[in-house]
């Protein structure tokens, strides 16, 4: 089973890893698409106003431009550890036991705009970069990606539960995949989609796949692992799946 994962905005800085090895990296067949982007965004790093503009930030922000002009010497983290926020804070890897940790880094993949998808073995830097963004020179990054994202993701002998979010799934298809969406509904019955309830519940449901000692193989051992987690799931298509949760 593959488990790809939205990404979050936020990282945690530092780390105890050496600095960035693509060599070292899964998927060795997306190198060369990694290695064009941090280039790209490193040697954009060394114009602070144009970096703000293209990724979308305020002058406040100037760190998460700095780190980009860092990204070859900076120290890496695990990916699973690197990213943080609402969604990562609910699968909160580091409470895992070693034995959940071991599936959790074999069957989570984070779905990222720079290094097309990481799993929770993949050592890398701090960065900033959105999967809505465009570089000067490269063009957006969906059409950055999908010649050589999408190979990769369709060679994918497992069953592939995408809870990436829309920016993210446009850089790569996987039609085969089992798609997750997160409703809240209030006590009228009416639903909607709420930011903070989507990345908690993917986060919970991310952990609950990575504990199971049964690696689920089809969508009912999904619905099956969801059920035991104690959330709500209702089936919406033979490759899609509801999370409901109660406002």
């Amino acid at each position: 089973m593959l488990v790809l994962l939205p990404p979050s905005e936020t990282k945690s800085v530092g780390g105890s890893g050496s600095p960035l090895d693509l060599d070292a990296l899964s998927h060795p067949e997306l190198t060369p698409t990694r290695r064009k982007l941090i280039e790209a965004l490193s040697t954009l790093a060394d114009d602070m106003p144009a970096s703000l503009e293209a990724l979308g930030l305020s002058e406040r922000q100037g760190d998460e431009v700095r780190r980009n002009s860092e990204l070859w010497d900076s120290p890496t983290a695990p990916a699973l550890e690197r990213y943080t926020g609402v969604l990562y804070d609910a699968l909160d890897v580091r409470s895992l036991s070693a034995v959940e940790r071991k599936q959790a880094d074999a069957r989570l993949a984070v779905a990222s705009a720079l290094f097309g998808i990481v799993h929770g073995t993949d050592s890398i830097p701090a960065y900033r970069l959105s999967g809505g963004s465009s570089l000067p020179g490269l063009g957006t990054l969906r059409s950055a990606w999908r010649p050589a994202l999408e190979p990769v993701l369709a060679a994918a002998d497992d069953l592939v539960v995408d809870l990436r979010s829309g920016a993210y799934a446009a850089l790569a298809r996987v039609p085969s995949a089992v798609e997750v969406r997160v409703l809240s509904e209030d006590a009228t019955g009416k639903r909607k989609v709420v930011s903070h309830h989507n990345k908690a519940h993917k986060g919970k449901l991310a952990r609950a796949l990575a504990q199971s000692p049964d690696e689920p193989a089809d969508v009912e051992d999904v619905i099956d692992v969801v059920d035991d987690a104690g959330l709500r799931v209702e089936r919406e298509g033979t490759r899609k799946l509801c999370v409901v949760v109660q406002a």
